[in-house]
């Protein structure tokens, strides 16, 4: 008995299965939690404390978030500052939806968004949320 191969895969397919190994991290998901709330723009240094990983595991995930089109990022001297993009439709948009409902520990990214909250502005001693530009918004 021979085993058929299965029809050429198409480009939605590949846009699916690419899209549900972002979401198959949970740091992936841990970082889009964070950015998904009111905080607008949050510095990796920020995020990094905020989900008590090291600075460059951080950095890889966001990367790789970036790559994806799940984030946009803008350097600012130093520091680089990230913000979600906000997909409305397709599969993207609708799991970043289910973040903290269907997708994720609430009790984790509840504890998540409570460590960034008590982070300070980079540059001073400025209270967060950092505003988005409104070129950004």
């Amino acid at each position: 008995m021979r085993i058929q191969q299965s029809p050429k895969r198409t480009q939605v397919q590949d846009d699916s299965t690419r899209v549900l190994k972002v979401f198959a991290d949970p740091v992936r998901l841990r970082l889009l939690n964070l950015l998904k709330g009111d905080a607008g723009e949050v510095c990796v240094c920020h995020l990094h404390v905020a989900l008590g990983l090291p600075q460059p595991t951080v950095s890889r995930h966001l990367g790789y978030l970036r790559r994806n089109g799940l984030v946009h990022c803008r350097k600012d001297g130093l520091w680089v500052h990230y913000r979600l993009a906000r997909p409305e439709e397709g599969l993207a948009g609708i799991l970043v939806g289910c973040l903290g409902v269907c997708l994720g520990d609430p009790q984790v990214f509840q504890a998540d968004r409570e460590r960034l909250a008590k982070q300070r502005s980079c540059r001073d001693d400025r209270e967060r949320p950092i505003p988005v530009p409104l070129e950004l918004a």
